[in-house]
């Protein structure tokens, strides 16, 4: 007889190396982030024609404000020198929602220097963790179970799809406004905007059970005036709808607000119920925030939620189990955030570097007759480039084939509007902090020359 064919081992299954909710993950981010890897980055001698990234909301205007800072006693002395190790206390496991000096010092700036509160906070309400999206996810993930949706007004930020679906489950509700408005009115949720998303969400199998705002709001650069917020606070209450606060900007308002100054959403749900400590809130109004853009912070991952639900309190703290503060961080926190003169002179000057770089680019855009939504607060500008999407196609290919041609064709990179779901194409977020200064300047002429480019073509 002869030798038996051989034959091919089998396939493996991709089963046996990744699980399929692992699979999805990465269809969770926005294109974006895979453009941006994916190109030469600019340099000034290396690659003078690489791409200038705008899309990133980093601060590096402030690091010579910041380095000095978390690498002294307050005393002039480097931590390091006086402290090489780690002191006894700190080898040790720390209470999971932060050290009792951390809770006090993040208490005390979010009340008095940031929120500007008629009241303090409940320090039992406050989780810190690691990163906003860390303790936004936990938030999402004691409030709402699988396949519920949260309610988010578009445009917004890109990264709350993955920050809340990738492990919590939900599903993502848009808030669109269908308004007729040409002001910064037309981005305003209503209350009949939020009943047509609700309902839409009910039909669609998922029960909305959070409402989340951006507040100050990315990627528009706008404060919410104080009645859209109350509408708001009020419309969840009524329907036993979870709000939560993102205010991760509140410190980033650099110029005047059109609608009257910034109010925090924790202050306009005050008083709500009695309470012998805390606000008042009840248990339907929540907050995020974190040190990643009012300070520049972010790689050291601090985020703090706060709530005056009780019943979401233990199962808060333990989930931070996953994401807990260092306890090194936890001290080095505590000690820049009860730095009052620190605080007061580093938020003045990174406000004024902010609204400069930003009135040089609202300069650059006045130049060239481009529109854009005037900013009061956060890192970015939100610039309308819809004259120069191509005719024909959907309105996703459409401002994706004008996304290609600035990031290729001019080397610059901005975030899309529709990453973002915005309702129309061809509006994009740039976030001009993220630049030297060299290469900001680099990019204002770049962005001359496309738009002088585009309109030569017509």
């Amino acid at each position: 007889m002869g030798a038996a064919a051989s034959q091919d081992p089998p396939l493996p299954n991709d089963n046996d190396f990744v699980s399929p909710r692992a699979r999805r993950i990465p269809n969770l981010l926005p294109i974006y982030l895979t453009d941006a890897r994916a190109v030469e980055k600019y340099h000034p001698t290396k690659c003078p024609d690489g791409v200038i990234s705008l899309s990133v909301a980093e601060n590096p205007m402030v690091e010579d404000l910041l380095t000095a800072a978390v690498a002294s006693d307050g005393k002039g002395t480097t931590i390091d020198a006086i402290n090489p190790s780690f002191r006894d206390f700190q080898i040790y496991y720390q209470p999971t929602h932060g050290s009792a000096p951390l809770l006090d010092a993040m208490s005390q700036f979010l009340t008095n220097k940031l929120l500007n509160l008629s009241n303090s906070l409940d320090k039992d309400g406050m989780v810190v963790g690691a990163g906003c999206n860390a303790v936004l996810e936990n938030l999402a993930f004691v409030l709402a179970s699988p396949g519920d949706s949260v309610m988010i007004p578009v445009p917004y930020y890109a990264a709350f799809e993955f920050d809340l679906v990738a492990r919590a489950g939900l599903t993502i509700a848009p808030v669109t406004m269908n308004s007729t408005l040409s002001s910064v009115g037309r981005y305003y949720p209503t209350r009949d905007a939020l009943d047509q998303s609700y309902e839409t969400s009910l039909k669609r199998g998922n029960t909305p059970k959070i409402l989340l705002l951006s507040h100050p709001h990315n990627p528009l650069g706008i404060c919410y005036p104080p009645h859209v917020v109350k509408e708001c606070i009020d419309w969840a209450r009524e329907r036993k709808v979870h709000l939560i606060s993102d205010e991760i900007y509140a410190g980033s308002v650099h110029s005047p607000c059109s609608t009257g100054p910034f109010v925090s959403a924790l202050e306009l749900a005050s008083g709500h119920v009695p309470s012998s400590s805390g606000l008042g809130l009840g248990d339907y109004v929540h907050f995020v925030y974190a040190l990643s853009k009012d300070f520049a912070l972010s790689g050291l991952r601090v985020g703090v939620s706060y709530s005056e639900n009780k019943h979401i309190r233990l199962p808060m703290q333990k989930l931070n189990d996953f994401c807990q503060v260092s306890s090194q961080t936890q001290m080095l926190v505590s000690e820049m955030l009860t730095d009052e003169e620190y605080l007061d002179s580093f938020l003045t000057e990174a406000r004024q570097r902010v609204k400069h770089r930003c009135e040089v680019l609202i300069g650059l855009l006045e130049e060239c007759s481009v529109p854009y939504l005037t900013p009061s607060a956060g890192l970015f500008l939100w610039i309308d480039f819809s004259e120069f999407l191509e005719d024909g196609g959907t309105m996703e290919a459409r401002e994706r084939a004008l996304y290609l041609d600035m990031l290729h064709e001019f080397g610059l990179l901005f975030t899309p509007g529709m990453s973002m779901r915005n309702e129309l194409p061809g509006y994009f977020r740039c976030v001009f902090t993220s630049a030297t200064e060299e290469e900001f300047g680099v990019a204002l002429e770049r962005i001359r020359i496309f738009v002088n480019a585009k309109r030569r073509q017509k």
